[in-house]
């Protein structure tokens, strides 16, 4: 009864709606027939320290027009108004994305207008042009895609068993990020790191580890927290560093980011009689009877037995129904399970339904499901036979596609230390400070008007985030570098101008 469900992206973002009512309107007005003026900052020789974000990463690919129109580089046209040096950043060779002869590096998404088949790679007929073959010279923008905080500190970062990014313009596979950009001699600096310190183990659906109490980050693994102390070590390192030399600077603190689209997409509860169905409500409503007899009025019943009721309700025929997930932070119950489905079952498969369901329980709204599952949803797992090759259905989404509850705790908590943290070392150094948390949970609740275009984190129609549910879209980055010029105005008394994000495009063409 139950078949075919990739078209579930269409009923995922159906459900995605915003609250009109709560929109903030920020004001991008320029400095109002003044004359332009830098205040106390000094922007003769400008470099900019961070990940994906710094450089420009968007659409799931590095490019030469993201890197164009990075907040950085925006931030630096600004500044050559009064007096800023050339702003150089190390370009990738096309617009393609990715790096010549590897698959772990994939070219950039683009939207055809349709869903659910709209995002994959434009027709480039071609494949990346960009080498790891060093570019030489010295670069401005000193954004690195991947970079960690403690990255930016760490010796070798550059070389070939580092960050192939960073590998292009390294001034040798020894050095640090921040080496290289104090050897420029900065007189101003931007700051914006940290947000990868949680973000691998968020998209991972938490399948990595919380390294909190680990100082040693030599031991971390790509989809670990970073601990707040390592986290602190590493931004005092940073900051110590970029300042030394009276340089003055800005930094920004860091969102959840869980409120991005990559987890606030696909919703929890999908399943309506019509979805299962395949749009014939009949055909759904029978196959939730189906499901109920079968499967979770069983599940539902040894598991009350063991006190475990609540992990499973009976599916609805009238309301949305939650997907069924593996919750790894609850008690297994797998040899319970094994023995209360043997009389009826068999010993051997019995046993399977025992693995299956020892962790599972259905998904709360609470619990965050990640982008990339919505193509996972109702496909069949491997090796699975029926009737439980059902995901979500009848046999539980695994770790990597849910954020639980206690997950999304663990990423919160590490974030709320980075940003005290990062405000303490702001106010001691005297730099001036983006408040970007508030304003991306905005985004999520809402939205905010600028220029009178309003954007949300709505998942391809916002206007804020490209399509990977991470990084800004063209428009996203010049409202982000408003935001910077905003702090650097108020802190230095300069008075730089914010951009027209009119002029920005929510969305790259296939075709640049």
């Amino acid at each position: 009864m139950i078949k075919n469900f990739k078209w579930l992206l269409f009923a995922s973002l159906a459900f995605v709606a915003c609250n009109n009512e709560d929109e903030v309107v920020i004001d991008a007005n320029s400095s109002n027939g003044e004359a332009l003026t830098a205040g106390t900052a000094v922007v003769t020789k400008y470099v900019a320290l961070g990940d994906s974000y710094a450089a420009g990463f968007s659409d799931n690919a590095l490019f030469i027009e993201g890197q164009k129109g990075s907040y950085a580089n925006i931030m630096a046209q600004q500044f050559a108004l009064k007096g800023g040096g050339e702003f150089k950043t190390p370009l990738m060779a096309d617009n393609i994305g990715g790096f010549a002869g590897s698959t772990t590096y994939a070219p950039r998404l683009y939207f055809n207008g349709s869903a659910p088949a709209s995002l994959a790679s434009p027709p480039f007929n071609k494949a990346s042009t960009t080498t790891l073959s060093p570019l030489g010279g010295s670069f401005n923008n000193m954004g690195i895609p991947g970079a960690k905080s403690y990255h930016l500190v760490a010796q070798g970062y550059g070389s070939s068993a580092g960050n192939p990014y960073f590998l292009r313009f390294a001034s040798s596979t020894s050095t640090t990020v921040v080496a290289d950009a104090v050897a420029q001699d900065p007189t101003f600096f931007s700051l914006w790191i940290g947000g990868n310190d949680v973000l691998g183990y968020a998209t991972s659906g938490g399948s990595g580890v919380n390294r909190t109490g680990n100082l040693d980050p030599r031991t971390y693994l790509s989809n670990d927290i970073t601990d707040p102390t390592v986290f602190a070590s590493a931004y005092n390192n940073i900051v110590n560093a970029m300042t030394a030399k009276g340089a003055k600077g800005v930094v920004a603190n860091l969102p959840y980011v869980t409120a991005l689209p990559y987890f606030t997409t696909v919703p929890f509860n999908p399943l309506t009689a019509s979805v299962l169905g395949r749009g014939n409500v009949a055909v759904g409503t029978a196959t939730i009877q189906g499901l109920n007899l079968q499967l979770y009025g069983p599940l539902k019943q040894a598991l009350t037995a063991f006190g475990a009721g609540s992990r499973i309700e009976l599916l609805s025929t009238t309301a949305a129904n939650p997907l069924l997930i593996v919750d790894e932070s609850l008690p297994n119950l797998s040899a319970q399970l094994t023995l209360a489905f043997t009389p009826t079952l068999g010993a051997q498969t019995a046993a399977f339904y025992g693995q299956v369901f020892g962790q599972a329980r259905q998904a709360t709204k609470e619990d965050l499901v990640v982008l990339t599952a919505q193509s996972v949803i109702a496909s069949a797992p491997a090796g699975v036979p029926a009737p439980l090759n059902v995901f979500g259905v009848t046999y539980p989404m695994q770790d990597v596609h849910v954020l639980t509850k206690a997950e999304v705790a663990e990423v919160k908590v590490a974030t709320d230390a980075y940003n005290a943290t990062i405000k303490s070392v702001a106010d001691a150094k005297g730099l001036a400070f983006v408040e970007l948390k508030s304003v991306t949970d905005q985004l999520a609740n809402g939205g905010i008007v600028y220029n009178n275009y309003r954007v949300t984190s709505a998942f391809v129609t916002g206007g804020m985030f490209s399509l990977d549910g991470v990084h800004p879209s063209p428009r996203g980055y010049a409202i982000i570098a408003n935001l910077f010029t905003d702090a650097i105005n108020a802190k230095f008394g300069s008075n730089f101008k914010n951009k027209d994000v009119s002029l920005y495009r929510i969305l790259y063409p296939a075709t640049l």
